[in-house]
Formats: C-alpha cells, sequence, structure tokens
C-alpha cells in the first residue's frame, strides 16, 4: 500500500495532525520528545494511503536516541518506491526554528525524486492574534507547495487531503533559490550559512515574533522565577496528587458499591458450589478489587495531561534541571521520570530524548522508581486502611492525598539518590549541553486529553486485567483446594505461602501477604486482586466486603503497613519495564541487576521501617 510520511520538528504538532488525519489517538502534548518511535494508521479519507509518523527532530544529522530513530527511518524510508509523498510539518509561529529541518528535508527529497509538501501548522494560533505568514511566497523560495492548516481545530485539512488525492502529487518541484552547498550541508559553518537561510526566510515570509513572544515572556517570568517558580512547581504537585483522591473519590465510591451491590445480587440464584465459591472469591473479592482504583488512573493521565498540553511540563523541566544535575541527570530526565508516573515503559521510551548516554543511563536507574500508577492501588489500599479520609484548610487539603503526596515524594528522592551515588562512583564521562526548546503556553485541549485519559485507564483495565485474572484463578484454585476453602492454611496455597513466609516475616507480614508480594513481581496492581482472592476465600460466604474493611478485621500492624508501602515504592516488579530497559539499554545484564538490587533494598528499606516503627508503638 503507497505510504505518506510525516516528518517535522519536536512539538510543532506533528503527532497531532496524525491523529486528525488517521482518526487513531497517538499521544500528543505541548513539549518536545512525546513521539519516540514510528506509528502509522490509514487516512480516514483516503483508505488506500497509510500515514507513517515519525519521532521529531531538529536536524537529518541526530544526535539524541530518539532522532536516530528518526533520521534512520526516514533515510531508508526515501528509497522505499511505495512512498508517495512526504510531509514535513512546521510551526508557523516559530517558523525560523523549524526550518533548519526543513530545508534539509526538501533537500533531501529532491535528491531521491520524492514529492515533499511542507504543512505550516498551529494556524489557529495566528488568526487567534490576527497574524498570517505568506504561502506563496514561502512556497516559491522552498521550491515545495506550503499548505497552512490547524490540526487543534481541524482547519485546512481538507487541503492536504485534496493534495494527496491529486495525480499531481508524484511530481518533484526543484528549489529555485536554495544554495545546494548550504542545504546539503555537513556541520560546523554550513550549519551557521544554513541557519541563517531559515532565519532570513522566517523574517521575509513568516508572522512577526513579537506579539506572540511577549505574552509568553511575561508568562515564563512568573513561571521560572527563582522564588515564584519553585513555589509554583511545588503547588501544582502536591494539586496533582490531591486530585488523585478527591476527583476520584466519588467514582471509587460508586464502583465499589456497584461491585458489591452486583455481588449480593448474584450470588443468592448460585447453587452452593463450586462455580458460587469461584465468583464470590476470585470475581468478586479479586477482580472487583481492582476495578475500585481505576478511576484514579484516568484522574492522573488527565491532570498530567493537562499540565502537558499547557505547555508547563517543559518550564517544569527547566526547573528541575539544576537539582537534577546535582544527581547527574538532566533537566530533560525530568520529563521521562514525571512519564514514570503514569507507567515505565513510555518513560523508558521517552528517555530517548537524552542526549547524553551517561545521563540516560541514570534515568534509567531512576524511573523504575517513579511512583507508577502500577503502584497507585497498592498505595491507596494501604492508605485507606491507615489514614483517615478527613480533611483541613477547609476540606482544600485531604490526610489521604498528603499522605500519598509523601510517597510519591519518597520514591523519586529515592530514584535521584541511586542515579546520583552511580553517577558518584562510576568513571565520569564528557556531558552534552542541556538544550530545551521552551513551546508557546496553550489552553489545553480538554477532549482530547480526555479522551486519551479514558484510553489509558480502559488499557490499564485491559492489559492488568488480564494478568490479574489468570493470576485470580491461579491463586484460587490453589487456596480453594483440596479441602473447598474450609481451611486456607492447609490448601495448597498455604503449603506454598509457609515456604514463602520466613521470606517476609521480619517486616511483620505472613504468608498471605508473602504470596501476593510474590505474584505481584508479573505486574504490581495483581497485588491488590491476589490479596482480594485470598481474603475472600477467608472471608464469610455470602458476604461481599470491600477489601479495606477485610485487611483492617485482620489487625494489620502500622509498622507492616507502612513497611509494604517502602518495599513497592522501591522494588522492580514489573516484567514489562524489565524487558523493555533491556532493550532500551541493549543490556540484559543491566534489567537484571537491577531487579536483584532493587529487592534487595526494597526488603533492607522494609525492615529498617518495620523495626524503627515498632521502636515508637
Amino acid at each position: 500500500m503507497p505510504n505518506v510520511l510525516l516528518v517535522g520538528t519536536p512539538n510543532s504538532g506533528k503527532t497531532a495532525l496524525f491523529n486528525r488525519l488517521t482518526g487513531l489517538n497517538q499521544r500528543v502534548a505541548n513539549y518536545p520528545g512525546i513521539t519516540v518511535d514510528l506509528s502509522v494508521g490509514r487516512l480516514a479519507k483516503l483508505p488506500h494511503l497509510d500515514l507513517v509518523d515519525f519521532p521529531g527532530t531538529y536536524s537529518l544529522r541526530p544526535i539524541s536516541e530518539e532522532e536516530r530513530v528518526a533520521v534512520g527511518h526516514f533515510d531508508a524510508s526515501l528509497g522505499d518506491p511505495t512512498v508517495q509523498q512526504v510531509l514535513c510539518v512546521v510551526d508557523a509561529t516559530r517558523l525560523e526554528k523549524s526550518l533548519f529541518f526543513c530545508l534539509q528535508v526538501v533537500k533531501a527529497c529532491q535528491q531521491q525524486g520524492r514529492p515533499v509538501t511542507v504543512v505550516a501548522n498551529m494556524g489557529d494560533i495566528l488568526e487567534r492574534h490576527r497574524l498570517s505568514i505568506d504561502t506563496e511566497g514561502l512556497s516559491a523560495a522552498l521550491g515545495a507547495p506550503v499548505l497552512l492548516v490547524s490540526a487543534r481545530t481541524g482547519d485546512g485539512l481538507d487541503s492536504i487531503i485534496s493534495m494527496l488525492d491529486s495525480p499531481q502529487i508524484t511530481a518533484v518541484v526543484q528549489t529555485p533559490h536554495a544554495d545546494d552547498a548550504v542545504l546539503a550541508s555537513e556541520g560546523g559553518p554550513a550549519d551557521d550559512a544554513l541557519y541563517a537561510e531559515a532565519r532570513r526566510l522566517a523574517d521575509q515570509y513568516g508572522a512577526p515574533s513579537d506579539v506572540l513572544l511577549q505574552a509568553q515572556s511575561r508568562l515564563d517570568h512568573f513561571f521560572l522565577g527563582s522564588l515564584s517558580g519553585g513555589l509554583t512547581f511545588s503547588i501544582i504537585m502536591l494539586i496533582l496528587f490531591q486530585s488523585i483522591f478527591t476527583w476520584s473519590a466519588p467514582v471509587m465510591d460508586a464502583v465499589e458499591a456497584g461491585v458489591i451491590g452486583l455481588g449480593s445480587w448474584l450470588l443468592p440464584y448460585l447453587s452452593e458450589g463450586v462455580l458460587r465459591d469461584f465468583v464470590a472469591d476470585a470475581i468478586f473479592s479479586g477482580i472487583g478489587a481492582f476495578l475500585v482504583f481505576v478511576p484514579q488512573i484516568f484522574v492522573l493521565t488527565f491532570v498530567i495531561g493537562l499540565l502537558e498540553d499547557s505547555g508547563y511540563l517543559a518550564r517544569a523541566a527547566l526547573i528541575c534541571h539544576r537539582p537534577l544535575r546535582f544527581f547527574g541527570l538532566s533537566g530533560k530526565s525530568f520529563i521521562p521520570m514525571l512519564s514514570g508516573v503514569a507507567c515505565a515503559i513510555p518513560a523508558i521510551y521517552a528517555a530517548r530524548s537524552i542526549e547524553s548516554p551517561r545521563a540516560r543511563r541514570l534515568t534509567y536507574l531512576a524511573i523504575p522508581l517513579m511512583p507508577c500508577s502500577a503502584r497507585l492501588p497498592v498505595y491507596t489500599l494501604l492508605i485507606a486502611i491507615f489514614i483517615p479520609r478527613e480533611t483541613a484548610l477547609w476540606g482544600l487539603v485531604g490526610w489521604q492525598g498528603l499522605t500519598l503526596f509523601t510517597i510519591y515524594l519518597f520514591g523519586m528522592f529515592a530514584g535521584l539518590v541511586i542515579a546520583g551515588l552511580v553517577n558518584r562512583f562510576t568513571p565520569a564521562e564528557e556531558q552534552m549541553p542541556f538544550m530545551m526548546e521552551l513551546p508557546g503556553y496553550r489552553m489545553p485541549a480538554l477532549m482530547p486529553i480526555a479522551r486519551r485519559s479514558v484510553q489509558r485507564a480502559k488499557h490499564f483495565v485491559t492489559k492488568a486485567g488480564a494478568v490479574i485474572l489468570s493470576v485470580t484463578i491461579v491463586i484460587w484454585v490453589l487456596g480453594y483446594f483440596p479441602n473447598q476453602g474450609t481451611d486456607l492454611g492447609g490448601s495448597w496455597l498455604g503449603m506454598v505461602g509457609q515456604w514463602i513466609e520466613p521470606i517476609f516475616q521480619p517486616l511483620g507480614l505472613d504468608w498471605r501477604y508473602g504470596v501476593a508480594i510474590v505474584s505481584a513481581f508479573l505486574a504490581r496492581e495483581v497485588f491488590v486482586g491476589t490479596l482480594g482472592t485470598i481474603m475472600g476465600i477467608e472471608g464469610a460466604e455470602d458476604n461481599i466486603l470491600p477489601l479495606v474493611e477485610q485487611i483492617q478485621a485482620s489487625a494489620l500492624p502500622f509498622g507492616s503497613g507502612l513497611a509494604l508501602l517502602v518495599f513497592f515504592a522501591i522494588a522492580l516488579q514489573c516484567v514489562s519495564t524489565v524487558a523493555i530497559l533491556a532493550r532500551e539499554a541493549h543490556s540484559w545484564r543491566l534489567a537484571v541487576r537491577m531487579v536483584l538490587a532493587y529487592f534487595c533494598l526494597a526488603w533492607i528499606a522494609a525492615w529498617l521501617t518495620f523495626q524503627v516503627t515498632a521502636l515508637f508503638q
């Protein structure tokens, strides 16, 4: 099938354009480094064409791992006879930045005989400020068609469809004014000449930048100020974690009530026996305990999406650069680390944007300690057991949210400390200079963020749910037989648990929690489902209680609960994360070492926590 290549600089709205044209929902945000691999989608209005979205890059001479992916695939694709058109996306509000790369792409396409069209995005921003660009003049200067569009509003997209559907798209337009020596530059003075050409074209055909920069400068003065910037960052992070509890609490209560109500209605219709016990213990107590926490995944993704789309996240990376540098990291490490709050896998991919190999490796060490959404059900469960749902400051601050904020800070701090220690005691390497593009501020697009949050929650359920269901069935079978659940300690699961128990007994945890912890090495969220199934087998047959109440009734010591929190904050328990880490770092040895080292460190830290807590009880 014929292909259309979509290339552009980071933060030019390239992936948003891809979503508009294909109807797919790739991750989009207002900071560079989101697209870290190729995405392919069929054009919605031209189903005979595939659109290939490349990672953003500033030049055809790559520096970071992310740019190597983009340039390597782009060079190979230009020789592919199925490529019918190249769309080069530029930011119409920042032409000078985009045209350096655009000039390289135009020349490369002309050398390979590939037609190229320049798509000037962000037309809605120009219209809002009553600005315009000279598309006809720029087209003549570049030797390629220039189309002004807005991926955000959809304006101008019909012109792209019409162009792609036209039989004339196979024609290659030669650049009439560009200097071949400049466009084929290989660095040094030639790069300076190419930048000068980009600046000249932007000044001659682009919109005046003063109007756009004025408003951004005022906001940057506040958000990047020495005092106001740090204080604002702290408040925003606190609001992020407070919202996870406060915004999701009503929906969580509704889901919990729905699970209990459905179970109470259904069980009386089932006859006594294995099926009824399985539905009560495995489905409602196991899977139901996990589903209660899905609304928090939605809220977490939604709030982070607001920060991304507004343009603030890049400022946060700049604020964090100086403290991160102390630990051997870079300001660009902040974005993968914050992405790790949602999931470690895309965070590891996002680390490709870090140019320095050393900072990238140190970021790999820190990412597994970021408090990802898979840990969230465990944290929420334990917080709900020991921390009352009370608020302070007229309801603005909840103790549960404040506790979660503290736990997240602990995980982040642990990641920084480990990265700093490794940086200190390993041979030094030359560091790459830190450069961070600050995108323009804009109002977040709420509907795309909401859709992405729903998809993230749905993905969390489908991906983790399959694992949890499988583990829950195994746990239930082992716990139910051979005595039909009359004595959990005498079941097959009890026998396995008693063998595991000596490992976790020093933490004040019995074999039930040991089994749940071991099962969580498949995926952290499995812990809740496994524990729910075990507690369900032990509980009353027709009385489906929330897992929080069941654990509270079992009188789990506060020190043991705190030790569990510390253990989960440090241990690397996700098989998928380990596999991706080994692939991205090109080292299974590093991945296996990290699993073993973090397990030992987690156990020691949890043991110390339990012992210290015991001194005050």
